[in-house]
């Protein structure tokens, strides 16, 4: 996963001006904002008022899947003002709208069960050292504030989709050892939209 992450800026500047053909083929015909991949509703399916048992993989669950989310909304809202893609807009659009409310489900369930609710001051520390697979590291979040236009969207994607993995594979670990409903709830739905939203990215990235 390390050395696939360092070489993301490479990658990514090779692949601009194929990804920039495939956005504009896309935009032709792509009807993402209407269909959208599953992530709306995530919040609700998991913010139950059940205060069944819970063990300490979903306490780990919940205190890596915050920050985890966090990198992903503060990559989301770089998008606004410096994407070109109108789909790329519109996925980060819509992994901000889900994540932001399964951040405050995941901290309310910490404060229940008396846990540490990790900081979501910005700027955190974007350390891969984490232990929390698919987190960029300092170098990759600043190449991507530093991007813009057909850089920026093809930077977003490859990031994204490889932070994506990353919590597929932490959700995975949750739905098969954790205990607590909602959580094993959430994890479900973020397995079910995550993957859908990769297969998108790499749609867009013309991999598919």
């Amino acid at each position: 996963m390390r050395s696939s992450r360092t070489s993301l800026i490479r990658r990514t500047a090779v692949a601009v001006a194929a990804v920039t053909a495939a956005l504009a083929l896309a935009a032709c015909g792509n009807d993402s904002g209407s269909g959208g991949s599953g992530h709306e509703g995530h919040g609700s399916s998991a913010s139950a008022s059940s205060t069944g048992d819970h063990n300490g993989q979903d306490v780990s669950f919940a205190q890596g899947m915050i920050p985890h989310h966090q990198q992903a909304l503060e990559m989301a809202r770089l998008a606004a003002g410096r994407a070109r893609s109108a789909q790329v807009k519109d996925l980060a659009a819509r992994i901000e709208k889900a994540q932001d409310p399964e951040i405050r489900t995941m901290s309310g369930w910490l404060r229940t069960w008396g846990e540490e609710v990790p900081s979501a001051m910005p700027g955190m520390d974007h350390s891969a050292d984490s232990g929390m697979t698919g987190m960029m590291d300092t170098k990759d979040m600043t190449a991507l504030e530093k991007a813009s236009g057909a850089e920026f969207d093809t930077m977003f994607l490859t990031m994204m989709i490889e932070h994506h993995k990353g919590a597929v594979e932490m959700a995975e670990a949750e739905k098969s050892k954790g205990s607590y409903g909602p959580a094993t709830s959430l994890a479900d739905d973020i397995v079910t939209a995550q993957t859908a939203e990769i297969t998108e990215m790499n749609k867009l990235l013309g991999k598919s």
